[in-house]
């Protein structure tokens, strides 16, 4: 795995500290930083602070002409909050993001995200065969909560999420993905404290915790 510089890290439940997803996500970015100390991290809690959808500027300067005009990142409008988020997820090295599953899929807010980093010839361009990525691949490990079970034995809701994102970052070229699923987070504490065991043994395999190097013995002090 190669050193992380940089890492986004992108929060989308709406309870704040009170929430699983954004705590778990927390785990991961203290486990890239345990192993990368000089990683800078880029936090964007969505969640909470809430973030706008695209707009109607952004809709007719995509369905203009191509290329744009010079001046359409200086225009009122969603066009320039979508290229800072762009380039946000570029400079990183590193994504991480924890997110609730809502109604068995990705929150609006983390949807509003999506549709602002999606954007035809920048993102991503054209090709005989469809969609291709322009940006570069880079893991994105994502901590996902669900009340209920949506994944293994006993599954009784459907995962519109997992295989949602897999498309999406696909479609704009990053395929390393790592999911932590924290399931059945209102069924009870043994079912919380099962789901987070899951998770924090997932972590140990996907990102071990560095080996210390054990420092050299001392030399002995010569004789007077």
């Amino acid at each position: 795995m190669k050193t992380i510089g940089n890492i986004l890290h992108i929060t989308a439940s709406p309870r704040a500290d009170a929430s699983f997803s954004q705590n778990f996500s927390k785990r991961i970015v203290e486990r890239l930083l345990a192993r990368d100390p000089g990683a800078v991290v880029v936090r964007r809690d969505f969640g909470v602070i809430g973030l706008p959808h695209v707009d109607e500027t952004y809709g007719h300067t995509l369905a203009g002409s191509w290329p744009m005009a010079a001046d359409a990142y200086e225009r009122p409008g969603s066009l320039a909050q979508s290229e800072r988020l762009i380039c946000e997820l570029e400079a990183a090295d590193a994504v991480v993001i924890g997110t609730p599953m809502h109604n068995y899929t990705v929150p609006s807010v983390l949807k509003a995200w999506i549709d602002h980093v999606l954007r035809a010839h920048r993102s991503f361009g054209f090709s005989p065969e469809g969609k291709v990525g322009l940006l570069a691949d880079r893991p994105v490990y994502i901590a996902v909560a669900s009340g209920g079970g949506y994944t293994g034995e006993g599954t009784l809701q459907p995962d519109f999420l997992t295989p949602y994102l897999e498309a999406v970052f696909r479609t704009i070229g990053i395929r390393d993905l790592h999911f932590f699923p924290l399931q059945r987070t209102v069924a009870g504490a043994e079912a919380v404290a099962e789901a987070l065991r899951g998770v924090e043994a997932l972590l140990d395999r996907k990102l071990p915790m560095p080996t210390l190097t054990p420092l050299p013995e001392p030399m002995p002090l010569a004789a007077a």
